[in-house]
């Protein structure tokens, strides 16, 4: 009888360690990212427009960093893999506000690439506010109603919060302590607050009051021609480094013949209104995962281009790195290029 005890404490002692071994090395949190190589994949099917050229070719592809949050397991054999980087989480910032701000980059990402591209290509627009909505909240002056990262503030004290602009209009003149009615929507429901205003800065010698958090714009840009509305599916990418690639797929399809010219293209970089195209993290990860997707032509930000050319050079790949900082500059090139002799089937 003891004998059979004796065992059966024994097997729930083994499990306990089995469960908290688990949980230490899969579940329990660590302060570090990981980051890898990700995907470069082609954008064509991620953009539709009416009255849009079909004619492509070659392929225009958009690259992306695969960034973990690390677990113990992970982080050991983190240093026994290729082209891997172990950083450090923001310490402010956690999963889903993490995933909801590079959402509205990516967002903000394909409104200005659709507006460069109108411009290189003369079509008339106009941009329309959408909604405002929470991206995090502040961790120094902490809010104090119910908000959550991803929130739509719909109104205000019975107004409504359609521009980024409109929220400190709303707010003007009051101060921390106040109290204010919000109305947000959260996964397609609404809920009404009062929400108790906090202090969140100094100007000159008067507080400013706000919500306590951090909020983006959503904008549509709408061309004069309907037939030329740029519509993106829905990806699970984010962040605001395809802006360049989005630019020109999106300039293929509104000129006419194929800018692509059978070739393979990837790259990476920011994008302005006005096309200038800005840095951006990670080239040396895209490098790689544009080269396994058997990209012949890369173009990365000028001022990206040593990191890229040294990644390049160790993996030895033989795609042409082209450094720009204005998407001309990469329509220029493409132009230029002769018609690759054999296109993909």
């Amino acid at each position: 009888m003891r004998q059979s005890r004796s065992g059966v404490i024994k097997a729930g002692l083994y499990i306990i360690t089995l469960a908290i071994i688990v949980y230490v090395v899969v579940y329990m949190p660590t302060p570090y990212m990981i980051n890898q190589p990700g995907t470069a994949e082609e954008i064509k099917p991620m953009v539709t427009i009416p009255a849009g050229d079909p004619e492509e070719e070659g392929t225009f592809m958009l690259t992306t960093v695969s960034v973990s949050y690390a677990n113990i397991a992970m982080l050991a054999t983190s240093r026994f893999q290729a082209h891997t980087e172990v950083v450090r989480k923001e310490p402010d910032r956690n999963e889903k506000e993490y995933a909801t701000q590079q959402h509205y980059y990516m967002s903000s990402s394909q409104s200005n690439a659709i507006m460069a591209a109108y411009n290189l290509a003369n079509v008339e627009y106009e941009v329309v506010p959408e909604y405002v909505f929470v991206v995090g909240l502040s961790k120094t002056f902490a809010p104090k109603g119910d908000f959550q990262s991803g929130d739509i503030i719909s109104m205000v004290d019975g107004r409504p919060v359609e521009r980024f602009e409109d929220l400190p209009e709303l707010l003007q003149g009051k101060k921390s302590g106040d109290r204010v009615e919000v109305v947000l929507s959260r996964n397609g429901k609404e809920i009404r607050q009062q929400v108790e205003l906090v202090e969140i800065g100094q100007d000159s010698a008067l507080p400013k009051a706000g919500l306590g958090v951090s909020v983006g714009e959503v904008r549509k840009v709408m061309p004069t021609d309907k037939n030329k509305e740029v519509k993106f599916a829905d990806t699970r990418i984010g962040g605001p480094s395809a802006g360049l690639m989005f630019t020109l797929e999106i300039y293929n399809q509104l000129t006419p013949g194929d800018l692509s010219k059978g070739y393979r293209i990837a790259g990476t970089g920011t994008i302005s209104e006005d096309g200038t195209i800005g840095s951006i993290g990670g080239v040396q990860f895209k490098i790689v995962a544009s080269h396994r997707e058997k990209a012949e032509i890369f173009f990365v930000p000028e001022a990206n281009y040593k990191d890229a050319k040294a990644k390049a050079d160790e993996i030895g790949t033989t795609m042409k790195l082209i450094p720009v900082k204005h998407a001309d500059e990469a329509l220029q090139y493409l132009e230029a290029l002769p018609v690759k002799t054999s296109s993909k089937s």
